[in-house]
């Protein structure tokens, strides 16, 4: 927004400061007047140039000239209040400069810049240490997004350069067999796609842009349950469900993809026969707590914390027709964020993982 020039926030202080000063040595004078010189002749009180100098003189400090010292001491009031409230002024909004240059080092693109206003805790000090907050979670953010843009590019790429590859092959070699060639080119694309859908979906996610309504959240276990028995059976993963009505306010396409995506992930990424799948719901008084184990290879603690992130990968999947675009953690990460919740991942002691997603029930959401 453009706006007209005006005066500056530390001439305006300066100039209050004087003001305030002038006012109350005005003040003074007055109570002097009415409480010790106001039976003196009105005469007495008339300022001339000449008395200027006698108000200098100890000898001289009578009611004569008194409305003469008046002035004087009123202009050294006011010459005094502007430069000592122009000096004030600069130090208090020392700290307010600091901000503004680090706002214009991060409108020019450098986010790594940060306040670090020393002192004691004041307004001055809670904005700054806001600000820095800001941009600390600014900086996390964009590098998340770099980060995703350069590993999402490099998963795109990988199928289109396969196909790139499998079509100069059959170009160089006429008698190959075209029926061979279209059912590579069809599972290389059907990746394809699933990436594409991922990421529309994770996107969809972070930006929040989707209506809420009362979802159950058992039934939306037992629709994702429903979904991927063929599945599990297909491979003895045995799947387990228990758990009672949970209400929650949100998406129910989300919720039923982050319900689908942590079963999926939990067949894939298991034993490769007769593994378990242990899903269960539970309402709390301000959340619903819906848990999904399963067995598993041992996972290393500190990996564990990176699964959420996107294009990785804890174990290998036990399927190879199931490869997935390493975006199913990242997926209900998101979803659970958007729906306010919170997602906590633990490596079993057997081997395995253990997923816990808490979501504001009905009650605590319509209180929000």
């Amino acid at each position: 927004m453009r706006r007209e020039p005006g005066l500056g926030v530390r001439l305006k202080l300066a100039l209050s400061y004087a003001g305030f000063l002038m006012l109350a040595g005005t003040l003074l004078l007055a109570v002097v007047w009415v409480f010790l010189l106001r039976g003196v002749p009105a005469e007495y009180f008339a300022p001339e140039f000449t008395n200027i100098v006698r108000v200098f003189d100890p000898t001289n400090f009578g009611p004569t000239v008194f409305g003469t010292a008046a002035v004087v001491v009123l202009a050294f009031l006011l010459v005094f209040g502007l430069l000592g409230g122009w000096v004030l002024a600069g130090r208090m909004l020392a700290p307010l400069n600091r901000i503004t240059e680090a706002i214009r080092i991060a409108e020019s693109g450098s986010l790594s810049h940060r306040v670090r206003l020393p002192g004691r805790n004041d307004e001055f000090r809670e904005l700054a240490d806001s600000f820095d907050a800001m941009l600390m979670r600014l900086e996390a953010h964009v590098a998340e997004q770099q980060r995703f843009a350069a590993n999402a590019s490099h998963e795109l790429r990988t199928p289109l350069a396969i196909m790139q590859t499998l079509l100069d092959v059959a170009s160089q070699d006429p008698n190959r067999d075209s029926g061979e060639l279209t059912e590579r080119l069809r599972v290389v694309n059907a990746r394809a796609i699933d990436l594409i859908e991922a990421l529309l979906v994770l996107s969809r996610a972070e930006q929040r842009s989707f209506l809420r309504e009362t979802v159950d959240l058992s039934l939306t276990v037992e629709e994702a349950i429903e979904t991927l028995l063929p599945v599990a059976e297909k491979y003895s993963i045995t799947i387990e469900s228990s758990g009672s009505i949970s209400p929650v306010v949100g998406s129910p396409a989300l919720l039923l993809q982050m319900t689908t995506n942590l079963l999926h992930n939990a067949i894939v990424h298991n034993l490769p026969e007769h593994g378990t799948v242990q899903v269960s719901t539970a309402i709390g008084p301000e959340c619903v707590v819906l848990t999904v184990e399963n067995s598993g290879g041992r996972l290393v603690p500190h990996l564990v914390s990176t699964l959420t992130e996107p294009f990785q990968r804890g174990t290998d999947r036990v399927h190879a027709d199931h490869v997935g675009a390493g975006l199913g953690l990242a997926i209900v990460n998101s979803i659970v964020r958007a729906h306010a919740g919170t997602l906590t991942l633990t490596a079993r002691p057997a081997g395995g993982l253990r997923v816990a997603v808490q979501l504001p029930n009905q009650s605590s959401s319509t209180t929000r």
